[in-house]
């Protein structure tokens, strides 16, 4: 197939280029500035340039393809509700291009919008009571009425909140930045909170046999760890820039790592049985903690 993928020149996209190249696909990439012209070139996809907020860019790409990856999202915490809206009218934009022709549309979605604590399935609902976090629930519904009303292979990937590997530019590295700032290592309440966690190389795997073989309407959980403990997260970064490393409420967690406190004290532990069944997926690249030790410092 020939691709259309948002976000191609990020660090979850870049990996998805190569791995749809090498099984045999062509890569057509969104590319907003040289330097994402450069990346997406150089692993070896074709670039259309546009941007998320460019909606004309978005129809021509799809139009010119096969199937669509939607990877990419502005993530600016300082105002989620303006990205989450940014994000609706590039899937409405793709949506309309795609109508009719029952070609695939893969949209990233997260796994931390699900209720906390249980463990999470490809079948639980997301909630709807988390703010800005429940804005992006609109997204899931509109690709999953693309997928019965349009015809439309329509596809949502929930992604776990660290995806890692080297490179990554995520939350790790930025809960190992504002330690480094901080002088201390926090984690909320006793560190029990779990993050599932999945390695960008498997997650570009799932990616590909999604939009080979995935169905309509079907969210996949893009997970190969269920629960990373936050505690066990946190004593990799105190161990390794030598700083305390201790446990505090939310209340005093976000005098230091503001929006993030929230973040790391949700307990999100999440299952990709289902999702592994259904599409052959066989994650096995290192673990976070492993990943971390390796590449993170």
């Amino acid at each position: 197939m020939k691709v259309f993928v948002t976000g191609a020149a990020g660090f979850i996209g870049k990996s998805t280029v190569h791995e749809l190249i090498k099984n045999g696909h062509q890569v057509l990439g969104l590319a907003r500035s040289d330097a994402n012209v450069s990346a997406i070139t150089e692993a070896g996809g074709e670039t259309h340039k546009g941007s998320l907020e460019d909606t004309e860019s978005l129809k021509s790409g799809a139009k010119a393809a096969d199937g669509v990856i939607h990877l990419a999202f502005i993530h600016d915490f300082s105002d989620l509700d303006k990205s989450n809206k940014v994000d609706r009218a590039a899937i409405e934009a793709i949506g309309e291009a795609l109508a009719g022709t029952g070609k695939p549309l893969i949209v990233a979605s997260g796994t931390l919008g699900t209720p906390p604590g249980a463990l999470s399935t490809e079948d639980t609902e997301q909630l709807r009571n988390m703010g800005s976090f429940s804005e992006r629930v609109k997204a899931v519904d509109l690709v999953k009425a693309l997928a019965k009303d349009k015809n439309i292979r329509g596809m949502l990937v929930r992604f776990s909140p660290t995806v890692h590997g080297k490179g990554d530019g995520g939350f790790v590295p930025r809960l190992i930045d504002m330690a480094r700032q901080s002088g201390t290592v926090l984690y909320t309440g006793d560190g029990s909170s779990r993050w599932p966690a999945v390695h960008r190389d498997d997650a570009a795997v799932l990616l590909r046999l999604a939009l080979e073989k995935g169905n309509a309407g079907a969210v996949y959980n893009a997970v190969a760890e269920q629960g990373v403990s936050m505690k066990d997260i946190m004593t990799i970064i105190g161990k390794h820039l030598n700083l305390p490393v201790k446990g505090v409420s939310v209340e005093e967690a976000s005098a230091t790592l503001s929006f993030f406190a929230q973040v790391i004290s949700l307990d999100n532990p999440t299952s990709s049985e289902k999702t592994q069944k259904e599409l052959g997926w066989k994650p096995d690249q290192p673990g976070l903690l492993a990943d971390m030790e390796e590449n993170y410092f």
